[in-house]
């Protein structure tokens, strides 16, 4: 049965790889990956209880990940349609693609920490499809958008998900990973950066900024500062509270909600529902969220299976070296989701072998959280760009993977390289 519910989620991720070719919409793929997974272990197991139990954990895991997803998307869609990202891209006077490469990836890297990956990887992917004409020239902004979204992510305990599980397991604490990993991850964004930097040197790109009578630039100003604002106070409200992340999205696009129908109470209907969350709903792309239920759910049945714990265990039992082993679980990490590889690792070693702010936690968060890059579909942020932009699997492939490996090898080069030097 392992064997086989394995040669189903391979072949389910080559559709998903050869979704253009074959016409067929990965969504589907994913959702009917999932399904069949869980489908054979249920058949696998004694006590069907027991499987309908663990389907059930998973799933309240994975909806945590996708009501984040539909609330953050909503948030975003309710700035467009106010024109908010306007306001953002009538301040970029620049018109070399090359300095609008920089602006982007800056901007990506330090937002991620302050957010999460996932969030800035909705929010910028957004506001490039409003800068940028050509459709290649979007797909490459997107691809470094996942780098440095990831790559930001990696070194904050907001950041990436996996740093957040470190966090709150006591493996790492939250200043001691910003100062280890800071640089570190820096040049994982840094390196692929100056290369399509170079790619896009003396290239111009031109920016429409069409007319149009019914901007109001005042509300749109109101919409982007409370609905930045919003997704600024997630993290902080799960701090606060220590709810999950998807309860703060939720309350943030409640009071976004509320806030929209009061400044624009007053306006017939027609114009008035132009602007509410019922109309910002009908834009959030649906397949999207589809296909990441499917691909989470896939992924949890191998967890279910205990494939991955045995993976894990592997991997210790034959390098047998942290830094191996934390480098192969960063690759790793680009073909299943990292939350499950690193909860399997935080099983597998002890606060007494590893005390917290081990270098080997440290490192496992600045791999786990930036392998994902590799695979357009190996990291959150990935996925919500794919639907964003709809990009295709087998051109991240060819064009970015290579670039996000150099980064991440870039990344672990320079993290060894503080170590030797600094004796942490």
């Amino acid at each position: 049965m392992t064997i086989l519910v394995l040669a189903i989620f391979i072949i389910g991720y080559l559709l998903i790889a050869f979704e253009h070719p074959l016409k067929l919409n990965k969504a589907a793929s994913a959702l009917l990956t999932g399904v069949l997974c869980w489908t054979i272990y249920i058949f696998s197991q004694t006590q069907k209880e027991v499987v309908v139990e663990e389907l059930l954990h998973h799933l309240g895991e994975i909806a945590s990940i996708l009501f984040f997803l539909l609330g953050a998307m909503t948030i975003v869609e309710l700035i467009d349609s106010h024109d908010g990202f306007k306001i953002i891209t009538n301040k970029i006077k620049t018109r070399s693609k090359s300095r609008l490469l920089w602006i982007i990836a800056i901007i990506t890297f330090f937002l991620s920490a302050l957010l999460d990956n996932l969030t800035t990887a909705i929010v910028m992917t957004s506001l490039i499809t409003k800068l940028l004409k050509e459709k290649e020239d979007r797909l490459w902004f997107v691809g470094l958008i996942i780098i440095a979204a990831n790559a930001g992510g990696a070194f904050s305990p907001l950041g990436d998900v996996t740093t957040t599980m470190l966090w709150i397991g006591n493996q790492i604490t939250a200043l001691n990973i910003i100062k280890e990993l800071f640089i570190p991850s820096i040049f994982v964004c840094l390196i692929p950066l100056l290369i399509l930097s170079y790619k896009f040197r003396k290239q111009t790109f031109i920016f429409e900024n069409v007319k149009d009578d019914n901007f109001n630039e005042k509300e749109a100003n109101l919409v982007l500062i409370v609905g930045i604002a919003m997704l600024l106070f997630v993290p902080i409200f799960k701090m606060i509270t220590h709810l999950p992340p998807f309860m703060g999205v939720m309350l943030a696009l409640s009071i976004l909600w509320v806030f929209v129908s009061i400044i624009h109470k007053d306006k017939p209907e027609d114009v008035k529902n132009k602007y509410m969350v019922t109309h910002a709903l009908q834009k959030v792309d649906s397949p999207s969220i589809l296909f990441f239920l499917g691909i989470l759910l896939a992924v949890s049945s191998l967890q279910s299976f205990g494939i991955l714990g045995t993976m894990a265990e592997s991997l210790t039992s034959t390098l047998k070296d942290e830094y191996l082993i934390g480098t192969v679980l960063g690759l790793l990490s680009a073909v299943v989701d990292n939350v499950p590889l690193v909860a399997a690792v935080q099983g597998m070693f002890s606060l007494e072998q590893y005390p917290t702010d081990h270098h080997f936690w440290e490192f496992l968060a600045l791999t786990t959280g930036t392998g994902g890059s590799a695979i357009i579909i190996g990291s959150a942020a990935g996925v919500a760009a794919m639907g964003i932009e709809n990009v295709d699997f087998m051109w991240y492939l060819k064009k970015i993977s290579w670039l996000a490996l150099i980064g991440f090898f870039a990344g672990i080069l320079v993290f060894l390289g503080e170590s030797y030097l600094f004796n942490f």
